[in-house]
């Protein structure tokens, strides 16, 4: 399918903006859903960077005011320059090993069944995180982004850099890596999210630059729906989110990964579905 119906490009659209920060992977989301509407290839991949940009700049419009206060008081605010400087920090790891691995990982794993594996493994991860903060409620050190050493946002930055594998979650290899590292779970968060624009900014510029060749006129229209359909789920699930976070842990976010996981192997072992 080279031109997906609008019904497709919305569909696609509202899973990248409900699962982009969410600790669920939307890249390994995409992949799964795009395979069953029949949407892949070089030109789907071209259409991912599009919504994925709404769902950036729907981050980008909740956090305008601290996104400004970090951008204006860098000269002159101490604790907005060390902020942008730790997201700065964080962003180096996956930025480095992602240009470098980039090709390798897109030509081995891109594909459903990798991606349920990592499904799986990373759930195991977050219930981990998760009982470990529990039994060991005195490891939270950091409650709030301001409080960040360097060295912590570096710490982050790493556990960022395995979300290379799809289906691990860039949201979840950042906020549980964050938890891991002492960080409570609504800082954990919000700095999650801050990192995240850059990260998805140089992502996105990246992978438009690639593939500009394949855009066309023809694509507008699809391409609009789903930017804007990206943009408005992504918008309401980081407000639910945040609010989520400050009551909740994320074990059902775990079982989620588990049961859909399992679906996509099982499937694809058993020759129910079959999987591009």
């Amino acid at each position: 399918m080279d031109h997906p119906t609008l019904l497709v490009t919305l569909i696609l659209g509202v899973v990248e903006g409900l699962t982009e920060f969410l600790p669920v992977s939307s890249t390994g989301h995409l992949i799964v859903a795009g395979s069953l509407l029949g949407y892949t290839g070089e030109r789907a991949k071209v259409f991912e960077i599009v919504i994925q940009a709404g769902a950036i700049l729907a981050v980008c419009w909740e956090f305008r005011a601290r996104i400004g206060f970090a951008l204006t008081g860098f000269a002159g605010n101490r604790a907005g320059r060390r902020f942008a400087i730790n997201v700065a920090i964080a962003f180096v790891p996956a930025a480095v090993l992602g240009l470098l691995f980039v090709k390798a990982i897109q030509a081995h794993l891109f594909a459903p069944v990798p991606v349920a594996a990592a499904f799986v493994a990373g759930a195991f991860v977050i219930l981990w995180a998760e009982r470990r903060h529990e039994l060991r409620p005195s490891t939270i050190r950091i409650t709030s982004v301001d409080a960040m050493h360097w060295t912590d946002a570096l710490k982050v930055g790493i556990a960022q850099a395995f979300s290379l594998i799809p289906g691990t979650s860039r949201s979840g290899a950042t906020i549980i890596g964050a938890m891991l590292f002492g960080m409570s779970r609504t800082a954990a968060t919000e700095f999650s999210f801050f990192l995240a624009i850059p990260t998805l900014l140089a992502a996105c510029g990246y992978e438009f630059f690639r593939n500009r060749a394949l855009l066309s006129a023809q694509d507008l229209q699809g391409f609009g729906v789903g930017f804007v359909a990206a943009f408005v789920s992504a918008f309401l699930c980081v407000r639910w989110l945040l609010r989520y976070v400050s009551r909740h842990d994320f074990k059902p976010f775990a079982w989620y990964r588990i049961a859909f996981g399992l679906v996509i192997l099982v499937t694809a072992w058993t020759g129910i579905v079959r999987w591009d």
